[in-house]
């Protein structure tokens, strides 16, 4: 099995690096293999990105949809590594050819403040540990063909990360209700995806809660300056090339990114 996850591993890496899907890893890592070959594999990833010099900066929680986990046989969410290198900032143009098959998702963005090292953390030093929240927008990728994932392969693949654009006015707790704040997206002007806290795991801190806590498990923990992507708002969209969105979440403000055309 230790082979089969190296492998695995590698021939994710090699995808990311040269823009170049590959089919699902499912057979590869073997009949018996579970959810724990998939998150070593994940690991094996994540430890080659350090060494080379990433920086991480946060976590992602996705199939916070209990269709979405039905759809792919499971009963909980999963999760991925925010690298510094993923980040964009509100505005900024994605270039071309960074990402193989983009999507869109509308997220609420927890920023602490402070360390979240318990496995046992409750929801309210959760809430105290936020320092702010932010819009964003995650644009999921994925390094399997055609999108062709089963919950295996995209646990492997990161939580299919690409990248993702954080707004640029904090908020704080107090000012807006994760739970109840409405979303929507546009693309060209025209909206494309409706959403709302309460799609996400009831709560967006539920959510976050979970994570938090998956992460003392695993032996990564949470700490002061992390970012929190705390799962979709609503359903994502496919990206094509020039592609403008603009998402807007109730009390939380505006986001916006671009997607360079093949020839910028």
């Amino acid at each position: 099995m230790e082979d089969a996850i190296r492998q695995a591993a590698s021939a994710l890496a090699n995808a990311a690096r040269h823009r170049a899907p590959i089919a699902p890893i499912r057979p590869e890592l073997g009949a018996g293999a579970g959810i724990d070959a998939a998150y070593a594999v994940q690991e094996e990833v994540t430890k080659a990105a350090l060494g080379e010099g990433r920086r991480l900066v946060g976590r992602k929680i996705g199939l916070t949809s209990e269709a979405v986990q039905a759809q792919l046989g499971v009963d909980q969410p999963d999760y991925g590594m925010l690298f510094a290198d993923m980040e964009y900032a509100d505005g900024q143009t994605i270039p071309a050819g960074l990402l193989i098959q983009p999507k869109v998702e509308a997220e609420v963005a927890f920023v602490l403040g402070r360390d979240l090292p318990g496995e046992d953390i409750t929801a309210s030093e959760l809430i105290r540990a936020i320092d702010h929240a932010l819009p964003a927008m995650e644009i999921v990728d994925s390094r399997i063909r055609d999108w062709k994932i089963g919950i295996l392969d995209t646990i492997a693949d990161n939580a299919s990360s690409g990248v993702y654009v954080l707004g640029s006015r904090p908020v704080r707790l107090a000012d807006f209700e994760p739970r109840l704040c409405g979303m929507v997206m546009e693309r060209a002007g025209e909206p494309v995806s409706f959403g709302a806290g309460a799609a996400c795991m009831g709560n967006p801190l539920i959510a976050s809660l979970w994570l938090a806590r998956r992460m003392a498990q695993v032996g990564r923990p949470l700490g002061a300056g992390d970012v929190i992507l705390s799962g979709a708002l609503g359903p994502m969209v496919a990206v094509r090339p020039g592609d403008a969105f603009r998402v807007a979440i109730n009390g939380l403000g505006e986001v916006s990114a671009r997607f360079a055309r093949g020839e910028e």
